[in-house]
């Protein structure tokens, strides 16, 4: 993973149950399991930086994600270096999943898709992952693959 633009996948783990009121969206129902978050950083400091801050245990609450971080743990980032702007098709790809369920509206309220958050009681597989968005995914486990802790 690099400085580059791209899109990125954040797999999260919750261990237990919880009610978060995310900004102005709503309350968010934390269940125990798995989160997918889909979403793009094609901006200065690319996709490492954009990881770097959604590991980061303190910061500014500025996007829905930052809500559900203080009760996921980040465990693994599937990512592409590209220029253009996939974060949409690999949102369909998540929704197809088997298992895979959306979050109705979050992290999505700049664009049409139904959602950016998806909920899977098991740990999503990157291989199907990767096969229903398109291939040339990458993906990185982790205890941060940006280098913190």
């Amino acid at each position: 993973m690099d400085s580059t633009p791209g899109t990125y996948a954040l797999v999260l783990h919750s261990k237990g149950r919880a009610g978060v009121q995310v900004g102005r969206w709503g309350c968010l129902d934390v269940r125990r399991g798995y989160y997918l978050y889909v979403g793009s950083a094609l901006g200065p400091g690319g996709v490492k930086a954009r990881v770097a801050r959604h590991c980061r245990e303190r910061k500014a609450r500025h996007w829905h994600i930052d809500y559900l971080r203080e009760f996921a743990a980040v465990t693994a980032v599937w990512y592409r270096h590209s220029p253009q702007r996939l974060e949409h098709r690999w949102a369909r790809a998540a929704a197809r999943l088997d298992g895979v369920e959306p979050v109705g509206g979050v992290g999505c309220t700049d664009c049409r898709c139904a959602s950016h958050l998806f909920f899977s009681a098991t740990e999503p597989r990157f291989d199907l992952f990767s096969a229903a968005a398109g291939g040339s995914a990458h993906c990185e486990s982790l205890r941060c693959p940006c280098g913190l802790p």
